[in-house]
């Protein structure tokens, strides 16, 4: 077996992957992502038993949630910039260990290796099976994979200029935690319900950086279509990058278009008095291959989500920067003030074609937090009056797999008095649906990102206080998400902490739960998998 990974909704044969990964990811890609993760062990190790102050650990902070985001699915591909990473992290370490003594530390901590060689030795032995225990491997494996989602929306945040020492502390705690033999199934399953609750703190907290930087996103028509200018695509989720963009292009004829998850940025404010910043362009991330060819332009990976291209033609177009890395790509790098340089991007867009369109008309999003509690009157009285019979949460992720055609078809076949509330890439399976509106309040809510499922939990929050219900388990609110990667681990294990009951998850549940950890979360949650349409719909408003 030259690796094991197991982090994604497509791991192979719902088991894990051995020789590459579903993704695309390389067998050195893998081993040296597990040192990684292990090197910040290490660190965590240091900070917990040396009982380091958080708050001064500036430098060290970013680089934590840096490495962390880096190893996220389809996030970096790029051996050689992940080795570049772990030296870092190892010298960042044995500094910090100097602050220690007398203190008894992990091999994480502690571990040398002088080569490419020793790196690939060293991560062989410890990797996701190197604990033999398979719930306890379980628990801790589901604990980092909602860690590395806390620190994608943390890292987002803190480009904003917003941090949460908690959500800081915590990350090192939880990681040093995962080393420790002496701590039970138990122990692990209360550590994962705090990393719900951590989880909830940094959606908040991301929330909070980007509707103070941005405003508060408003219910927008988004044009689908295209213009007869040169043009940039920018995928991803970091919405500070597509800002520097749009302020780079000004003035240059170059049109900026948005692609997967990058789609809410057009709900908010301050990206509307862009006149370059024209519309979205395709759908979710696993349609790229065959978008890009289309697109023609540069197209600019801010973060994951990016599909190994398979023409070279595609690849020269195709810039990373952040945590994203494709060997061959050029990677932008931000200076000491946090500022990108893209005018080799731009440069680039003049000489190239305009896209081809693929679509014409227009969708709506827009539809967070703030603005649908502005309707809230509105809400309740179609909730009252009948004329919504029932919310359903379907946020998430989408995918590759023939069987997420199921998601469309729920959206299709529920009933008329009912509305759909979304979050993340999940919504191309029908945001173009028509789906049409009950009473001027339309029946797809799409509130942004897949961080913007804090939306959803916050709408269902504020139902609740407004029916004077005692458990949001009594909302008329189902819960029948698709996962993918890493973020959808915290946004799942937030629900969970916030006392969401009996949330089903597609296409298929995670390879990564154990048949005892996936009981527990049976029998505690009511976590199930998803059967036909017409049979869950059923059960769904029964």
């Amino acid at each position: 077996m030259g690796m094991f990974c197991y982090q994604c909704q497509e791991a192979a044969g719902g088991k894990g992957c051995t020789l590459r990964g579903v993704c695309g990811k390389t067998e050195p890609v893998s081993n040296l992502q597990d040192l990684l993760i292990y090197t910040l062990k290490g660190i965590s190790d240091i900070v917990v038993k040396g009982n380091l102050d958080v708050s001064k650990l500036g430098r060290t902070n970013h680089e934590v949630l840096n490495s962390l985001f880096l190893t996220i699915t389809n996030a970096n591909f790029d051996d050689a910039s992940i080795e570049k990473q772990i030296n870092k992290m190892i010298a960042i370490r044995d500094e910090l260990r100097k602050s220690v003594t007398g203190t008894e530390l992990h091999d994480a901590a502690t571990f040398t290796v002088d080569s490419r060689e020793s790196m690939l030795a060293k991560a062989a032995t410890v990797g996701v099976l190197s604990t033999d225990n398979e719930d306890v491997r379980s628990l801790r494996e589901m604990i980092t994979y909602g860690l590395k989602g806390m620190a994608a929306y943390a890292e987002h945040a803190r480009n904003i200029g917003k941090e949460n020492p908690e959500v800081n502390a915590f990350i090192y705690e939880a990681l040093a935690a995962t080393l420790d033999d002496s701590l039970t199934a138990d122990d692990l399953v209360a550590l994962t319900l705090k990393t719900g609750e951590h989880g909830v703190k940094v959606m908040a907290l991301l929330d909070e950086a980007n509707t103070s930087r941005f405003g508060n996103p408003e219910i927008t028509e988004v044009n689908i279509g295209v213009r007869n200018n040169p043009a940039i695509l920018v995928s991803g989720h970091d919405l500070t990058d597509l800002e520097q963009l749009l302020e780079q292009t000004q003035g240059t004829g170059v049109d900026v278009y948005t692609h997967s998850e990058m789609l809410p940025a057009h709900y908010y404010p301050a990206f509307k008095k862009y006149e370059n910043f024209v519309g979205n362009y395709g759908n979710a991330w696993w349609k790229q291959i065959e978008e890009f060819e289309s697109f023609r332009g540069p197209i600019l990976f801010t973060t994951n989500c990016l599909v190994p291209p398979k023409s070279e033609e595609v690849r020269k177009r195709i810039f990373t920067t952040g945590s994203t890395g494709y060997p061959g790509c050029r990677h932008i790098e931000a200076d000491e003030n946090g500022r990108k340089d893209f005018s080799e991007i731009i440069e680039l867009a003049k000489r190239l074609p305009p896209p081809i369109g693929i679509e014409t008309g227009s969708i709506i999003g827009g539809c967070a937090h703030n603005q649908v509690l502005a309707l809230t009157d509105k809400v309740v009285e179609a909730v009252k009056s009948g004329a919504i019979r029932k919310f359903f949460v379907m946020a998430g992720c989408d995918g590759r797999m023939k069987s997420r055609e199921y998601y469309t078809e729920f959206a299709e076949k529920l009933p008329s008095d009912t509305v759909i509330l979304t979050a993340g890439c999940a919504k191309y399976r029908y945001n173009k649906l028509n789906l049409g509106d009950i009473n001027g309040i339309p029946r797809v809510l799409d509130a942004g990102q897949c961080n913007d499922s804090y939306s959803l939990a916050v709408i269902a929050l504020k139902l609740k206080e407004v029916f004077g219900l005692d458990d949001i388990n009594k909302l008329p609110i189902a819960f029948n998400i698709a996962w993918y990667e890493q973020k959808a681990v915290i946004v799942l294990l937030a629900l969970l902490y916030l006392g969401v009951k009996n949330i089903h998850l597609g296409p298929t549940l995670p390879s990564f739960l154990s048949p005892n950890v996936a009981k527990v979360l049976v029998e505690k949650f009511g976590i199930a998998g998803i059967g036909t349409v017409d049979s869950d719909i059923e059960l769904f408003l029964a």
